[in-house]
C-alpha cells in the first residue's frame, strides 16, 4: 500500500494466469472496500476477454480499410500463445482480470480501465525500432508462431507465480532495447498517472507484477506523466516519405525520359516489364495462398499501380478483395486462436488466409518494384 496527500494506494500484483492471482484479487477487493478498482486493460482489451463472440462483431473490412491487419495478426499471435499457456496451467489469460471487475461491480464499487490502448502501444513499438530490428523483429515473429513450447512441472510452477506477458515483454525488451521503453517503461508511466487520476481516497490497482516497481516508484515520488504524449502515434518521419514518393518519382521520370530518348516503343516496352514484373510474383503469392481467383487477378492489376504510391499497398487490395469474397465463417474466427500456431491452419481458416493473402502479396510487390525499378533505370543509361 502506498499513503500520499490523504490518499491510498493498493498494487495488487497478478500473473495473468494463474487461479491464487483470482481468489487474491477477490480477497483484496472484498477487504479493502476501495472507492475505485483500476484495471491494467483498455477498453479493446477487456471487451476482448469478456466477451466469448467478439469475434462474430469483427469488422474485417473496415480492420483493412484502417490499415490495421498486421496489428490485428500481432494481437491473435498473443492471444494464442496466452490461451496454449492457459490450456497447460488449467486457467485462461486475463481471468483474474475480469474476476477484478466482477467483484467490483458485485459491490458496487467503480471501475477505471486504465491501460494504454494497445493499438498505441504497438505502432509506438513498432516506430521504436530502426530498419535492421524491424527485421530482425519480424524475422522472430514469423520464426516463433508455429513453436509450441514443452513445459515441464517446474516451468508450470514458474508460470503460475509470475506475470507472463510482462516477462514476455521484458525479454523482448532485452533483445530489442528499443521496445523496452515503450512496452515497459511507458505502460507503468501510463497506469500510475491513469490512477492518480482516478476519483476516491482508496484506490486498489490489479496489475501485471511486472509493473509493480515502476508504478510504485512513480506514485511514491509522485511523478506525473503526459497523456497526450504517451498516446500519441509518432508521425512517419520525412526521410520516409522522401523514399515513399521518391521511388515512384524515379520509375515515372524514368520513363518519361526513356520515351524521349529512344521513343515510345522503348517506353512501352519497359513499362509493360513494369507490370509483368509487379503484377506476377504478387499474382503467385496470392495463388500460394490459394486465395479467391478474382483476389489472384486483382493482386496482378494492382500490385503495378499500388507500387507508384506509397499510400496503399498491394496487399492491403488484395485482402479486402478476398475478405470480400470470401469472408471468415463465424467458426472460423472462434478458432482461429488455435489454428494460428499449424501450419495447414494458415489455409484453413479463412481469416488466417487473409492475412497470408495479405503477407505474400506484399511480398510479391516488393521484389517487383526492385526488380521492375532496377531494370526501367538501367535501360535509362
Amino acid at each position: 500500500m502506498i499513503a500520499r496527500e490523504g490518499r491510498e494506494f493498493v498494487l495488487v500484483g497478478t500473473a495473468h494466469i494463474s487461479r491464487e492471482s483470482v481468489d487474491l484479487v477477490r480477497e483484496v477487493i472484498e477487504k479493502e472496500e476501495p472507492d475505485c478498482v483500476c484495471i491494467e486493460l483498455d477498453s479493446r482489451r477487456y471487451e476482448a476477454l469478456s466477451r466469448q463472440q467478439r469475434f462474430e462483431s469483427l469488422d474485417l473490412k473496415q480492420v483493412i480499410r484502417a490499415k490495421q491487419l498486421a496489428t490485428l495478426m500481432l494481437n491473435l499471435v498473443l492471444a494464442s500463445y496466452q490461451k496454449y499457456l492457459g490450456l497447460q496451467l488449467g486457467i485462461q489469460p486475463g481471468t483474474e482480470l475480469l474476476e477484478a471487475a466482477r467483484t467490483a461491480e458485485e459491490r458496487g464499487i467503480p471501475v477505471a480501465l486504465c491501460d494504454r490502448d494497445i493499438r498505441v502501444t504497438l505502432r509506438r513499438a513498432w516506430h521504436s525500432l530502426s530498419l535492421y530490428r524491424k527485421f530482425l523483429l519480424l524475422s522472430s515473429f514469423l520464426g516463433g508462431i508455429f513453436e509450441k513450447p514443452e513445459l515441464t512441472e517446474d516451468d508450470l510452477r514458474e508460470l503460475r507465480q509470475q506475470d507472463v506477458m510482462s516477462k514476455l515483454m521484458q525479454e523482448l525488451g532485452e533483445a530489442f532495447p528499443g521496445l523496452k521503453t515503450v512496452l515497459i517503461d511507458e505502460r507503468d508511466a501510463f497506469l500510475s498517472e491513469r490512477i492518480e487520476r482516478t476519483s476516491g481516497q482508496r484506490i486498489v490497482a490489479v496489475v501485471g507484477a511486472g509493473h509493480l516497481e515502476g508504478m510504485r516508484r512513480a506514485l511514491v515520488e509522485g511523478r506525473r506523466a503526459d497523456l497526450e504524449e504517451l498516446e500519441a502515434i509518432p508521425p512517419v518521419s520525412s526521410a520516409w516519405k522522401w523514399v515513399g514518393w521518391g521511388i515512384p518519382a524515379v520509375i515515372l521520370g524514368s520513363l518519361l525520359l526513356i520515351g524521349l530518348r529512344q521513343g515510345a516503343s522503348a517506353a512501352g516496352e519497359n513499362l509493360l516489364f513494369w507490370i509483368l514484373a509487379n503484377g506476377i510474383p504478387s499474382a503467385i503469392g496470392a495463388a500460394v495462398a490459394l486465395a479467391h481467383p478474382a483476389t489472384i487477378a486483382a493482386a496482378f492489376l494492382a500490385a503495378p499501380i499500388t507500387s507508384l504510391t506509397p499510400l496503399i499497398g498491394a496487399g492491403y487490395v488484395t485482402a479486402f478483395v478476398q475478405a470480400y469474397l470470401k469472408p471468415p465463417l463465424v467458426s472460423e474466427l472462434r478458432e482461429v486462436s488455435q489454428e494460428i500456431g499449424s501450419v495447414r491452419g494458415w489455409w484453413r481458416n479463412r481469416l488466417l488466409r487473409i492475412f497470408l493473402v495479405f503477407l505474400l502479396t506484399t511480398f510479391g510487390s516488393i521484389l517487383g518494384t526492385w526488380v521492375g525499378g532496377a531494370e526501367i533505370v538501367s535501360n535509362l543509361f
